[in-house]
């Protein structure tokens, strides 16, 4: 269908009183004024008995003309736009018409509806109908008697769990919540170092179940993930059980609904599962990272589907992750770490925090193995009700991170190969050091997060790629809104 390049366009429908209290201007325009051309969204009879109206109950029309309101007038010359008016104004409507004494028994002015074109999910599917959304990857069909879901399974892009079908319409959608271009390359995927676009991520976005609003947050997670300190290609081929472990700060994590509070680390908050998934089926789809193949892990976690929550930054008190990584007060980050699992921590009885330090120091000794030091890195999740044990003592992150730092040294003697009739162990060599567990600048990351009540914090070990102090380590990058 063209478009005149002369003349006047209303586009209209029946369904708007404004739409039908007009239909007389539309009759004075078409006999008076330059040639008329109406665009009805709704009723092809509508307005009736008038030449010039065109059904454009696909849209087509409304989409091209960029039109949000009916009724809207448009004045083309030369193919060119010279003016548009939106609802009704008499005196605007006859200053671009050039007709006076429009509607002359009418109200001077009255605001029209919304187009049909802006209606919910009616932008993405008239985008990828009639527009250029500039995708580039490649459109598998499926037949009409394929179970889309089914055939993500059998071509290999799940992770097991279905996958939301990326239909041009789901990924267009996505792509609306970022002003990033499709196109534009995030970085080389390993483990086959392949060319990962925002529109890549877009769809594997929409595959794991993600909302618009978390693209900002999904792209600076998967551009951290590629920051060579991560080592992702080294996570992805280790046999341990590492994988990525996401954990975001700032008021983004509240705008979206990131839970940190009760089950931060279990199931039912979409954000929490969704934004982690998509890395994970990012190194799946796009790096070829499949498990079996080079992903080598001799057993895994379930994290490596989604291991990602938001710190809990309600106590003013409290200094984030974020600002302990050296980024600023209210700074939106993310973090990512190379975690193996929850571990469970239990103490109902520590009352002060020397007690607790020395607790927790005990149950983050045993990270990896008892005899094993600076080589597995650490989170320590810690809960309210600990928390408080702190906050109430007057302690602040320095001296909670001091303090059970010093707690988790041990004397070399204790772990030397051998010591103990166990093989495992430090070289003989280190057995009159006095050696801490963590490295101290990066070793061991506290975070806030948790329900109200329960005496339980929790421990998520990392891998032991974290021996490699320098070329190992967490990341952390302010997302780019």
């Amino acid at each position: 269908m063209s478009t005149p390049t002369d003349g006047l366009i209303v586009v209209a429908k029946r369904d708007c009183p404004t739409c039908t209290l007009i239909e007389p201007v539309m009759r004075q325009l078409a006999d008076s004024g330059p040639p008329l051309t109406v665009y009805t969204q709704d009723d092809p009879s509508f307005p009736a008995g008038l030449d010039g109206v065109v059904d454009d109950t696909e849209l087509e029309h409304s989409f091209k003309l960029a039109i949000e309101t009916v009724p809207t007038l448009i004045r083309l010359e030369g193919g060119r736009e010279t003016g548009r008016r939106i609802g009704w104004h008499r005196g605007e409507w006859e200053d671009l018409s050039g007709i006076s004494g429009l509607g002359g028994d009418l109200p001077d002015q009255q605001p029209g509806c919304g187009s049909k074109s802006v209606e919910p999910g009616m932008p993405e599917r008239l985008m990828a109908r009639f527009g250029d959304a500039k995708l580039q990857s490649r459109l598998i069909d499926v037949s009409p008697l394929d179970d889309p879901m089914e055939v993500c399974f059998d071509r290999g892009w799940s992770d097991g769990l279905p996958v939301v079908p990326p239909t041009d319409e789901r990924v267009i959608r996505m792509l609306a919540g970022t002003d990033r271009k499709p196109d534009e390359i995030v970085g080389l995927m390993p483990p086959n170092l392949a060319e990962c676009t925002v529109e890549k991520v877009a769809i594997n976005a929409v595959m794991a179940g993600c909302k618009p609003e978390y693209m900002p947050m999904v792209l600076s997670v998967v551009e951290a993930a590629l920051i060579p300190e991560f080592t992702l290609h080294g996570l992805l081929c280790t046999t341990y059980f590492s994988g990525p472990v996401v954990i975001a700060n700032g008021p983004m994590t509240r705008r979206i609904g990131m839970n940190s509070g009760l089950n931060a680390l279990g199931q039912g908050n979409r954000a929490n599962l969704t934004i982690g998934r998509t890395l994970q089926l990012i190194v799946r789809n796009v790096g070829g990272g499949m498990p079996g193949d080079i992903d080598r892990a001799a057993l895994g976690n379930p994290g490596k589907i989604s291991f990602c929550f938001a710190e809990d930054e309600s106590d003013p008190e409290w200094e984030p992750l974020s600002v302990w990584r050296g980024f600023a007060p209210g700074s939106n980050t993310v973090t990512l770490f190379h975690g193996d699992g929850v571990q469970a921590f239990v103490d109902q009885g520590s009352r002060t925090p020397e007690e607790l330090s020395r607790s927790f120091a005990m149950a983050l000794n045993v990270v990896a193995h008892p005899k094993m030091v600076q080589g597995a890195n650490a989170i320590l999740v810690m809960a309210p009700e600990h928390y408080a044990v702190y906050r109430n003592a007057g302690w602040d992150r320095k001296r909670i991170q001091r303090e059970i730092h010093e707690a988790t040294k041990r004397s070399g003697a204790e772990l030397v190969k051998g010591a103990g009739g166990v093989g495992e162990g430090i070289d003989p060599s280190r057995a009159d050091e006095v050696i801490p567990k963590f490295w101290e600048d990066h070793g061991l990351l506290i975070v806030r997060a948790g329900g109200d009540a329960g005496l339980f914090s929790a421990i998520i070990g990392g891998w032991l790629g974290g021996r490699f102090h320098d070329e190992v380590q967490p990341v952390t990058m302010e997302v780019k809104e």
